[in-house]
């Protein structure tokens, strides 16, 4: 069962987030997001108990839960959608951008900075023909 936890301390470390999961049961993996600028936590994870029962009995008692002065978020991750991301509209900067070998699509312009959305296809829209 794969978990979102969320909420986490900025303090917090992937041994400790292991170490609360493991009262549960068997832990397969655990990560903690981080910045891909800065490396600091962005707050947020996902752990990876083997085992459905124990994954639910671990988000049941561990939502609310204070860990490093702070009440964890606890619950079932949702499956990512196929394809690629969106960009969404943002104030400055331009659009996002989709996915790349999926489909994907989406985006939309920013408000200052132009940008558009991504393209669906690999091949950039042309078919060969040969």
């Amino acid at each position: 069962m794969n978990i979102y936890v969320s909420n986490i301390n900025f303090r917090a470390t992937e041994e400790g987030l292991r170490e609360a999961f493991e009262k549960f049961g068997e832990v397969s993996s655990v990560k903690i997001i981080t910045d891909r600028d800065t490396g600091r936590s962005r707050g947020f994870g996902f752990v990876e108990m083997t085992n459905d029962t124990e994954g639910t009995q671990a988000i049941e008692q561990l939502n609310g839960y204070d860990f490093f002065d702070r009440q964890l978020s606890v619950k079932q991750a949702e499956a990512r959608p196929e394809g690629g991301g969106g960009g969404g509209r943002t104030f400055n900067k331009g659009g996002g951008g989709g996915g790349f070998n999926k489909g994907g699509g989406g985006g939309g312009g920013g408000y200052n900075k132009g940008g558009s959305g991504g393209g669906g296809r690999r091949d950039g829209g042309y078919e060969k023909r040969w």
